[in-house]
């Protein structure tokens, strides 16, 4: 297939792992490579991560359709779940091998899918199994290996055991913790409600920063704004957003300015964005990808703007017809155009 990644043709390691101070959070069904590729239209020097993969998947599964992606999306990590050191070992090394920059684990996943794997937050529970699946992770390969978690778990939210599990994990050399400012609930509350009901506590995060001031501490949770970004900013090393940037992706657009200081890569419009997504999305229909899944990342390009809504509506109801092509997508944009003249005449 045109420009993705073979396994007979690996590419060259990434050796730039990226400045971690804005990341793109992994989300599930939503971070994947077309929505990737889209974000690195907007900002350059952002880090981009992953949906979850589990060891699993890689190891007896198709590894070539969870790990290819476009060398346009870096600097990217591979975010994997799993609890075996040897099966995190083997994917951190096929991840190394695929030139990814970064391997993270997730330690913050509540879903009851992956409790039953000993996959995600319910790890939290066991620092000492975490610390020997980073362990393992990190002697296979030589690019950086993080960690995603909570600041706690059901009844186990204290600070003490917070503050141990990042000690405990930090003495195998690991440097870098993202964390999520709410504790998760493993039993009672579904993975949305994880996202919404625990309330945020921004300043545990800042007291692991102040306790451990040698790592790198990402902060992550509830992130909406530009200026709540340089406030956590003056606390930590670098923030993580999700779903702010999904749903209103023009947010990217302002980070390289305004968090990495470089003018010089922000696009001047969302319609430059746009146009120059138009090949990349012509290349994937060439490949038989439907457009209607490249097109459903980028709903909120407009978001707020004059034509905004009739985008989302002409994309949701034509994109996933049969034989749906680039001309649906210039359509789509094409009333946005048209919205704004009228509201210009007016």
């Amino acid at each position: 297939m045109k420009n993705a990644v073979k396994t007979d043709q690996k590419p060259v390691i990434s050796t730039n792992s990226g400045d971690r101070r804005f990341c793109v959070a992994p989300m599930m069904d939503w971070t994947d490579r077309h929505f990737r590729y889209f974000c690195r239209l907007l900002s350059k020097h952002s880090v981009l991560y992953t949906e979850m993969v589990t060891t699993g998947a890689i190891i007896h599964g198709d590894e070539e359709r969870h790990l290819k992606y476009d060398p346009f999306e870096h600097p990217l990590a591979l975010q994997l779940g799993g609890s075996d050191p040897k099966a995190l070992a083997e994917c951190t090394r096929r991840a190394e091998d695929w030139g990814y920059a970064e391997v993270n684990l997730n330690v913050g996943c509540p879903s009851d899918r992956v409790q039953n794997n000993m996959i995600g937050a319910c790890l939290m529970a066991h620092p000492e199994l975490v610390a020997e699946c980073i362990d393992s992770m990190q002697q296979a390969v030589n690019i950086p290996v993080t960690v995603k978690h909570r600041i706690g778990i059901d009844d186990r939210d204290s600070y003490e055991e917070l503050h141990g599990f990042v000690d405990t994990v930090a003495k195998t050399g690991c440097k870098t913790f993202i964390v999520h400012a709410r504790k998760a609930i493993l039993q009672g509350l579904s993975p949305k409600e994880n996202r919404d009901i625990p309330p945020l506590i921004y300043p545990t995060v800042y007291r692991l920063k102040d306790d451990f001031p040698e790592l790198e501490i990402i902060i992550n949770g509830g992130i909406k704004s530009i200026a709540d970004c340089k406030e956590h900013l003056s606390h930590v090393d670098g923030v993580m957003l999700g779903r702010e940037v999904y749903q209103n992706p023009w947010i990217l657009a302002q980070i390289d300015q305004e968090l990495y200081q470089q003018p010089d890569s922000i696009p001047d419009s969302r319609h430059d964005v746009i146009e120059a997504f138009y090949d990349y999305v012509q290349r994937q229909l060439d490949q038989d990808v439907y457009l209607g899944y490249i097109t459903r990342h980028i709903l909120g390009l407009f978001h707020g703007q004059p034509g905004g809504r009739k985008f989302r509506r002409y994309l949701s109801e034509n994109a996933h017809k049969p034989g749906a092509d680039l001309d649906v997508l210039k359509a789509a944009v094409a009333q946005v155009a048209r919205t704004a003249k009228l509201e210009e005449e007016v």
